[in-house]
This record gives C-alpha cells, sequence and structure tokens, in this order.
C-alpha cells in the first residue's frame, strides 16, 4: 500500500510513523523540505509540489497543522490538498483533528472545524479522528502556566489527555480500515480535573509548586467547564498520565 502522512514532525508524527510502517508498504513522509528517510516535498500553505508528493497516494494521514497560521495551513492547505489527490488511486483519508472544535471557542479550533467541513463536503473517502491533549501538551501548558512558586489552573476545567503512542496505534488501525464518512473521537483512559493534572505533574516534575485553583470567566472557560474538551464517545487509550509522569 501507498501511504502518505502530513505532519510528520509534530508531537504525533514520530508515534504515527512507526504505528503505520508495515513491511511491503511504501510510506512517505510530506513536509515543506522533503528531507529524511522517506521525505517527499510538498507545501500546503503554497501548495507547491502537492500533486507530486500525493501522486499514487492510496491512504493519506493528515496530521498537519500551524495554530498560528491556521487559516491558511490548515483550512486553505486542506482545500489544497484535496484539489491535488489522486482520486483514482485514493482508498482513505484520514483527518487528524481536536475533541472539541465544534464547541471550543478558540480561533485554532474553528479553523480544525473548518478543515473537516472542507474534507466531508469534498466528496472523498474520509474519517475524521478528533483526539484529546496529547501528555506532553499537558507537560507544555502547565510549565507555561507556572508563575514562581505558584501554579495558577482555571478553576473546574476537565480533561482526559492521551498518550501520543495509543494515538498512533489507533489512527493506523482507522487509516487502514474502510473509510467511515464521519467523525469518530479518541481520548486518553481517565477524565480529570485540571487541578488534579497539575498536582500530578507538580509532585513528580515540580515539587515547589502550589497549585491554586483561580476562576476564569468567559465563554471559553465555561466550554471547558462543561465538559467540551471530553470524548463524547469512542475508544480510548490505555496509558494514564501518571503513568506518562513516572516515564
Amino acid at each position: 500500500m501507498d501511504l502518505l502522512v502530513t505532519g510528520a514532525s509534530g508531537r504525533l508524527g514520530p508515534s504515527l510513523v512507526q504505528a503505520l510502517q508495515r513491511d511491503g508498504d511504501r510510506l512517505r513522509l510530506m513536509s515543506r523540505r522533503g528531507t529524511g528517510p522517506g521525505g517527499v516535498r510538498g507545501d500546503l500553505a503554497t501548495g507547491f509540489d502537492l500533486g507530486t508528493a500525493l501522486a499514487g497516494a492510496e491512504v493519506v494521514v493528515h496530521a498537519a497543522g500551524d495554530p498560528r497560521n491556521a487559516w491558511e495551513v490548515d483550512v486553505a492547505g486542506t482545500r489544497r490538498l484535496v484539489q491535488a489527490v489522486d482520486r483514482d488511486r485514493l482508498r482513505h483519508l484520514v483527518y487528524v483533528s481536536v475533541v472539541g472544535v465544534d464547541r471550543i471557542p478558540l480561533s485554532y479550533y474553528r479553523a480544525k472545524y473548518a478543515a473537516e467541513q472542507v474534507l466531508l463536503a469534498s466528496g472523498l473517502p474520509v474519517t475524521i479522528v478528533r483526539v484529546t491533549q496529547f501528555h506532553v501538551h499537558v507537560d507544555e501548558l502547565l510549565a507555561t502556566a507556572r508563575r514562581g512558586p505558584v501554579l495558577p489552573v482555571p478553576m473546574g476545567w476537565r480533561a482526559q489527555p492521551v498518550d501520543a503512542a495509543d494515538a498512533a496505534a489507533y489512527l493506523a488501525r482507522v487509516a487502514r480500515a474502510a473509510p467511515a464518512g464521519e467523525v469518530l473521537e479518541f481520548g486518553g483512559p481517565e477524565e480529570m480535573a485540571v487541578a488534579d493534572l497539575a498536582r500530578a505533574w507538580a509532585a513528580a516534575r515540580e515539587s515547589g509548586a502550589h497549585v491554586v485553583s483561580t476562576p476564569l470567566p468567559g465563554r471559553l472557560s465555561t466550554a471547558v467547564r462543561d465538559g467540551a474538551a471530553l470524548p463524547a464517545g469512542g475508544e480510548r487509550g490505555r496509558r494514564t498520565y501518571s503513568a506518562h509522569l513516572r516515564g
């Protein structure tokens, strides 16, 4: 099978490449520079070399995204990808999205949701997979939020973070199956209050940090408190956030 991955250099990329590798398949990794083993050049932001990169691809896992330039890369770039794929060869296009893009009022989430709509309206054999936040992303957010000895977190927020390797294994299974033509969700094994995530992170990584739950007004905070960042259904990963911290 001829498989192509966009966004292979992101947080999910290395795990996704490992999960997709199978003897006898051709696995290509698209990036703007096209360097490294299996690398092919293709630029979602400009459309440069997209047709060449996608030529012959039977399965495309579209994991690319750019929060800093989402409307050009995620939305317009997805339109360019739809126009460039070989419709005679393509069996399945899997798009990696984020749980809550339809409910959380963030510009990047709105862009991801718009990209979903582009694909669902494209007539291509597609599956949208919304994934919760990765464990390493939670680590980064908490490290950024820390202010000296204080680690403020939004009061009442809930999350269900997932291990990138678990998500990659699920996406590889979806990619090799028949297209669903709809949205699927995948999350971590346990729902947790963000304050509890922060306490676990502080105990493992920053023992001097004191977690303080802080009321945060606004529509975004209300949505997350109401569970917009939690998967409504679908399968779950196995590795917990605590196991990630121990590792």
